[in-house]
């Protein structure tokens, strides 16, 4: 990239900052390109017009051949593939090298996300120590993640305003994927969290102020500043590990968690896409892990 003119860097900076709304996508796609970009230089292709699909395929097996997730291989081309599209609209380019080369297949029909069952999601919630604002804090947000299915990142990011009464029950704003806003009731367990986590940080009177602030070193004392995804993450496997819970779990476990305890209650599909924001009712159907406890009953038939 050093050796491309004023254009193209102008034209990839704004690949970035206008073509990319997403936060979380920026990241992915900065970490694949420059993983990318950095591959052809080593191979000696060090300007980005004299890439050629043979050198996109060529990356693809390199990834292939490191022992990468078929969803990252995917996602890679996917970020090769958009950037090159938008080199070419900006007449960067004549054409996109990318568009020819084809991602490995992938097909699933059930996610591969940890679900904790009902009694493992009490005991994780009641193992945290609420003595301090930090632990009040840490449960809230668990219980946000289980009870409305959100993602970390709307979690993270929501103010104290994103947390208001409506009528006679109290109700969470939450900033999803793709500029969706959900709107949804408070369960009652976490609303009570929520309540008294909020009596203990004595944040209510700043409404846009962060919901879920960082904490302060070990001090037990919240920051002016909001959890980054991160720092929701390494909470939640100390939380787990005090809690003697193994297999894995991170931030999305919850929202799996909570879709497929809300339809062995008798949610329906429909409705649990909604909560979740997701686009497709397949998309929800990937949570749903209720046929896991059948399949282990089934294969305990092969008595031998």
């Amino acid at each position: 990239m050093e050796r491309a003119g004023k254009w193209t860097l102008l034209r990839f900076a704004e690949f970035f900052t206008v073509h990319i709304s997403n936060a979380n996508t920026r990241q992915a796609y900065a970490r694949a390109l420059k993983s990318f970009l950095g591959w052809c230089e080593q191979g000696g292709v060090s300007e980005i017009a004299r890439v050629q699909p043979l050198h996109v395929a060529g990356y693809r097996e390199q990834l292939r051949q490191q022992d990468y997730a078929v969803p990252t291989v995917k996602q890679h081309l996917a970020a090769i593939r958009e950037l090159f599209d938008w080199l070419v609209e900006g007449h960067v380019l004549e054409i996109n090298p990318a568009s020819s080369v084809k991602g490995p297949r992938y097909s699933i029909t059930t996610g591969l996300t940890t679900v904790l069952n009902r009694e493992e999601a009490r005991q994780l919630l009641d193992s945290i120590d609420t003595s301090h604002v930090i632990g009040l804090r840490d449960r809230a947000l668990i219980a946000l993640l289980t009870y409305t299915f959100a993602r970390v990142s709307a979690a993270v990011g929501m103010q104290v305003a994103d947390y208001c009464c409506r009528g006679k029950r109290w109700r969470v704003r939450l900033h999803e994927k793709n500029g969706k806003i959900i709107d949804a009731a408070c369960h009652h367990k976490l609303e009570g969290y929520l309540d008294e986590y909020l009596q203990a940080a004595g944040i209510s009177g700043n409404p846009q102020g962060p919901l879920f602030p960082a904490a302060k070193g070990r001090t037990r004392t919240l920051t002016t500043h909001a959890m980054t995804r991160t720092d929701a993450w390494l909470m939640v496997q100390r939380r787990a590990k005090d809690a003697g819970i193994t297999g894995g779990i991170g931030c999305h476990t919850f929202r799996a968690t909570g879709i497929t305890t809300y339809l062995k209650n008798g949610g329906t599909i429909e409705r649990a896409q909604k909560l979740a924001g997701h686009a497709s009712s397949k998309t929800t159907a990937l949570y749903d892990r209720r046929d896991d406890e059948i399949s282990v009953e089934e294969v305990e038939r092969i008595v031998i």
